[in-house]
């Protein structure tokens, strides 16, 4: 930023398994957002290396990161993102348009989202005629229409009101249920407690790694001394 630089993340060090859940949190400027962007591709790092299934991402062209999003990863977004003039079915079926599916199987897939994040008969509805829980539902079928492995949500209750949050998030902890690993943004602590493990950052740094119960109750844990590398 001009002659000043600024280290959004340094001497990261973390391990995440499939089929965690984990929160990260931290103060705005934290370096939470920036994790989150590296974990999905959207960033790289400087210096260091992610490894996501064996592979150094952290090297990959343009290309091989976009396969890696449209494969891998999918993404919650707390404005929703959807497109204001199509349905719920043809928001569904976006990614799968990029990756070249076929017309038939691409609305297979996105009806099946759909039912699994309960909307099966508002499909053809437009976001315009949605309520902000079930916007938030269509951006999650979107998010699974592709089968990920990672679910990486930012702030995705943030523009919702606490019962449509409550919703969303045991939604999110049932896709953590079926196997997906789920990583959310958050500074909301009841939104943490759904998180079997939550990340702490301040000022570019992992501060705490702690895991925790249903109830909330966290404990730390050491972080580990080996694993996938940010810097």
């Amino acid at each position: 930023m001009g002659s000043q630089v600024v280290h959004a993340l340094k001497e990261l060090t973390v391990d995440i398994t499939h089929g965690e859940f984990v929160a990260i949190m931290g103060p705005s400027g934290s370096g939470k957002s920036t994790c989150m962007h590296v974990l999905g591709c959207l960033d790289t790092p400087t210096s260091g290396e992610y490894q996501l299934d064996g592979e150094d991402v952290s090297r990959l062209g343009r290309d091989d990161l976009a396969r890696i999003r449209r494969h891998k990863v999918g993404f919650v977004f707390q404005a929703f993102n959807l497109m204001a003039g199509a349905t719920a079915q043809a928001n569904v079926e976006l990614p799968l348009l990029y990756s070249g599916e076929p017309r038939v199987e691409r609305a297979e897939k996105a009806a099946r989202a759909l039912d699994a994040v309960g909307l099966a008969d508002r499909r053809h509805h437009l976001p315009t005629q949605l309520s902000g829980g079930e916007m938030q539902r269509v951006a999650i079928a979107r998010a699974i229409v592709n089968d990920p492995g990672i679910v990486l949500a930012d702030e995705p209750t943030g523009a919702l009101d606490s019962v449509t949050g409550g919703e969303i998030m045991a939604l999110l902890d049932d896709l953590n249920g079926r196997g997906m690993t789920v990583i959310l943004v958050t500074h909301e602590r009841d939104v943490a407690r759904y998180a079997r493990r939550v990340l702490t950052f301040r000022d570019g740094r992992l501060i705490t790694d702690e895991a925790q119960g249903r109830a909330g109750d966290a404990v730390t844990v050491n972080a580990p001394e080996s694993g996938p590398s940010l810097e």
